[in-house]
């Protein structure tokens, strides 16, 4: 049996709506305007890690036929701690709460009537965003048809109306880039990309999508890959599409805005230049419909694999669970669920993106055993003594011997070592070997 074109058309949609969701929305304005005259390198490197990587993940976790297994490679309690620890940041401690509450906080808050208390309504916005999520999750067959033929394209529309009044009526003016991205645009750039969490994401959505396919009648598993890379590469040229006209909007803007808090208030400046009071309607939508699709995703993947590992607790009741939890979280607010993004991201984004690049190299490498726990280890450990250093954390001398690391300032002193564990456990295999 073969997919229509319609069926991988909507299958493609789906995909792009997962992963599109708050970050994706912010981050492409945010980083024009900050990047201003630099934007096009900056964006080449956000597009590395917020693009490319999140369908290179879907691609190499539809072949290991999940995170769990691929995981396994380094070790079966790795393989659990890391696995759950990526379902709940992105999921109900973080993700799926900053997803919910983007469109509150940037949309709807500061247009509310003045004697209105913004803590009740952003419980009562969130309550009922949360009672739809779960219930468009409770059928995770229906996805691909409720998703995929409604929600993205209706979304999409709103997108392309906002870039093509932008071009035609918008006002520009392109300013020097900001001392952040003046100096290294691209490795700034690819950065920010962590920030959209696409990447970890992907090792939870490459199963969704090749389950997906499966439903559909597809049942070879050389059928499902090859269907699952089409559905990876047009996603990601939407994405990229995507982000390009929203990061274009961003660099216009850079001149004639003040640099604002996030790229949420950037967007808001941009729509209301264009539309006046009727625009908050617009950003409201497009904000509720790019977070809406992809917490129905991360709720739906996440309660798949939580049910798998106990028979207590069914898929309908982890969808109740993950909503309530992400429902609390939710309401502490944005900024503070921002502030609590960052080290997390910079902790396990390193990990996930080796675990991505071990796996499509699997084929060179499947009967080395001591490179993903080698490697893993290694990258694990630079990243957490990274991200306590930014924390201000005393380390002494680990501190003083990670700065002497390439680009470790930048947060990337994690490459070096990457590429120094892949180099010195295949030494290692060849001379175990001979």
């Amino acid at each position: 049996m073969k997919l229509g074109k319609k069926k991988m058309l909507l299958v493609s949609f789906m995909l792009f709506s997962l992963f599109f969701g708050a970050g994706n929305l912010i981050f492409p304005p945010f980083l024009g305007q900050n990047a201003g005259e630099k934007m096009p390198l900056a964006v080449l490197g956000f597009l590395i890690t917020a693009v490319a990587l999140p369908v290179l993940g879907v691609i190499v976790v539809a072949r290991f036929d999940g995170l769990d297994k691929l995981s396994q490679k380094v070790g079966a309690r790795f393989s659990m701690i890391f696995t759950i620890l990526i379902y709940l940041s992105i999921g109900p401690g973080l993700g799926i709460p900053r997803a919910a509450s983007v469109p509150f906080e940037m949309a709807v808050a500061p247009y509310l009537p003045k004697e209105a208390s913004v803590t009740i309504c952003m419980v009562g916005f969130s309550f009922v965003f949360f009672i739809l999520a779960g219930w468009l999750a409770m059928k995770p067959n229906k996805l691909v048809e409720r998703i995929g033929k409604f929600l993205t394209p209706t979304l999409l529309l709103l997108l392309v109306f906002v870039f093509i009044n932008y071009v035609f009526r918008g006002e520009v003016n392109i300013a020097a880039a900001q001392e952040a991205y003046a100096g290294n645009p691209l490795a700034k750039g690819f950065l920010e990309g962590y920030q959209t969490m696409d990447t970890i994401a992907a090792l939870n959505f490459g199963l969704v999508v090749a389950t997906t396919i499966t439903s559909l009648g597809i049942e070879s598993k050389k059928s499902v890959m090859s269907y699952t890379v089409r559905a990876g590469i047009f996603a990601g040229t939407i994405l990229s599409l995507v982000y390009l006209m929203l990061s274009y909007m961003g660099m216009g803007s850079s001149g004639v805005f003040p640099i604002q808090e996030n790229g949420a208030w950037t967007l808001r400046c941009i729509v209301e230049q264009l539309f006046g009071g009727p625009g908050a309607v617009l950003l409201a939508a497009i904000f509720t419909l790019a977070c809406l699709t992809t917490c129905v995703g991360l709720i739906t993947s996440i309660s798949q694999y939580f049910s798998t590992l106990t028979k207590k607790i069914s898929y309908t009741q982890w969808v109740f669970l993950i909503s309530g939890f992400s429902f609390l979280v939710c309401n502490q607010g944005l900024n503070t669920i921002l502030g609590i993004s960052i080290p997390i991201l910079n902790a396990i984004y390193p990990i996930s993106i080796m675990l991505i690049v071990l796996g499509i190299c699997e084929r060179w490498m499947k009967n080395n055993p001591y490179i993903y726990p080698g490697t893993i280890t290694a990258v694990g450990c630079i990243s957490v003594i990274y991200v306590l250093d930014d924390l201000k954390v005393p380390l002494g001398f680990l501190s003083d011997w990670c700065h002497a690391l390439p680009l470790y300032s930048m947060g990337l002193g994690w490459v070096a070592v990457a590429i120094a564990a892949v180099a010195l456990t295949s030494v290692l295999y060849i001379v175990k070997k001979r």
